[in-house]
């Protein structure tokens, strides 16, 4: 198989399941971005982890596959009842994490800038990559094109990533990048 089609140069792309929209659509702008997240984490994992949260970033990657396919597949075809569905436990095993990585951490005191340990700051991207995407798909909630549960996920995402990127650092030895803003000058 070919991994060009040509079916895309007139500005086109086709939905999982039949249908094409064009590449600008507001659906294939959401799953782009999810795509995108997805890859800012595998940029992510580039970088030395600790195993615990390696996998944790490799187990929400697939599950970032299945948002994609959801978003990416209109419902009511064929090809929706072939799509893994999205679990509400992704989202409470998220707020478990955050939980018990909390606890871990310092209590935080300031704002926090992205930085730190390279895979930290590479996490920062990625949840404020999370956040596009969420906007993307609240877009896609106002007109009924796309489940309440992606952005559920996406919301309680990008705050596991921001404590993720926090953790990192702290396991690293490293202490958050505070915020100090600049006292106005007269």
């Amino acid at each position: 198989m070919k991994i060009y089609t040509k079916t895309g140069d007139a500005g086109e792309t086709g939905l999982f399941g039949g249908g094409r929209v064009a590449k600008d659509d507001a659906l294939v702008d959401a799953y782009g971005e999810v795509d995108e997240l997805n890859a800012t984490l595998g940029l992510a994992r580039t970088s030395p982890l600790p195993a615990d949260l390696d996998h944790l970033l490799q187990r929400i990657q697939d599950q970032l596959f299945t948002v994609g396919a959801v978003l990416a597949t209109p419902p009511h075809t064929k090809a929706a009842a072939h799509i893994p569905e999205l679990h509400p436990e992704w989202v409470e095993e998220m707020e478990r994490h955050i939980d018990r990585y909390e606890e871990e951490l310092p209590k935080m005191t300031h704002f926090i800038l992205p930085g730190g340990a390279p895979a930290a700051a590479a996490l920062h991207l990625s949840r404020t990559v999370c956040r596009r995407a969420e906007r993307r798909v609240v877009t896609l909630l106002r007109e009924d094109k796309a489940p309440p549960a992606v952005a559920m996920y996406l919301n309680r995402l990008s705050d596991l990533l921001f404590v993720v990127a926090r953790l990192v650092n702290f396991r690293a030895g490293l202490p958050d990048v505070k915020w100090i803003p600049e006292k106005p000058t007269k």
